[in-house]
């Protein structure tokens, strides 16, 4: 059984575009003659635990990696805490889904977990003790310090998952944007990873998660938003993550489903 995390103490509150730390504006994106997103706006407030949720083909991943610009867009624009994202790249880093790794990569625990620095290392120059130290830390953060000199494809699926989650901790980011985090793990990697999120938010980091499972939202997310090719629903979870919104999202036949979630 999940463990049910305490409730954040402080009720999350609107923000303007340029107070987001992640704002996208209107972004449309599309594969051939098909739209994936279209028109979507997002504002998350600082420090808040965000999740995208919309059904299987909404487009949810294809607005984080839209909204990075690691895929094309149609139209609209990604800024960082109002700057553009070109200028202002270093503070949001991304964790990827898990099946679009290369796991045969001959490269340690810790390497991977280094990665997350090369903006700051440059290429063709070699770590120093600061940066592995920091890639320790990280790896520490997530469990699997012990682990570190370990062939990352050795690792267990909900172990890969954490390192990932590593290499985005040692670039000490303000946005951290995840694709299905807690997709193939178990309770407890579940678990510890959601104690890592709740930490970075209480540190004011913004948290940003494609998530499926509508039974966690609640636990896990004071903010959320739904999509459907467009946009459904955005704000605290209490006033956008209603049967109502969901049903609308999923479906009528998502009704039942999101009333039993107690949604």
């Amino acid at each position: 059984m999940l463990r049910v995390l305490p409730p954040r103490d402080a009720a999350v509150s609107p923000v303007t575009a340029a107070e987001s730390p992640f704002h996208v504006s209107r972004l449309s994106a599309a594969y051939g003659d098909r739209p994936a997103i279209y028109d979507l706006t997002f504002t998350p407030p600082r420090g808040a635990l965000a999740a995208v949720i919309g059904p299987n083909g909404a487009g949810k991943s294809t607005f984080l990696k839209a909204a990075l610009g690691l895929i094309p867009k149609i139209a609209g624009e990604t800024r960082v805490f109002g700057k553009p994202l070109s200028a202002n790249r270093r503070e949001a880093a991304y964790v990827p889904q898990r099946a679009s790794v290369d796991w045969d990569f001959p490269a340690s625990v810790l390497d991977v977990t280094m990665m997350g620095l090369q903006p700051e290392i440059g290429w063709l120059r070699w770590p120093n003790a600061s940066h592995r130290a920091r890639a320790m830390q990280a790896l520490e953060a997530v469990g699997l310090a012990a682990l570190a000199g370990r062939q990352i494809g050795q690792l267990s699926g909900g172990q890969r998952q954490r390192v990932f989650i590593a290499r985005a901790l040692v670039q000490d980011a303000e946005v951290y944007l995840l694709d299905e985090p807690f997709a193939g793990v178990d309770a407890a990697t579940e678990a510890a990873i959601m104690d890592v999120f709740r930490d970075l938010a209480r540190r004011g980091k913004t948290v940003i998660c494609v998530h499926h499972d509508l039974a966690t939202v609640r636990d896990y997310f004071d903010y959320v938003m739904l999509i459907n090719v467009e946009k459904q629903a955005e704000g605290p979870v209490a006033a956008a993550f209603t049967a109502e919104l969901v049903a609308k999202t999923y479906g009528r036949r998502a009704l039942g489903l999101s009333s039993a979630y107690g949604a």
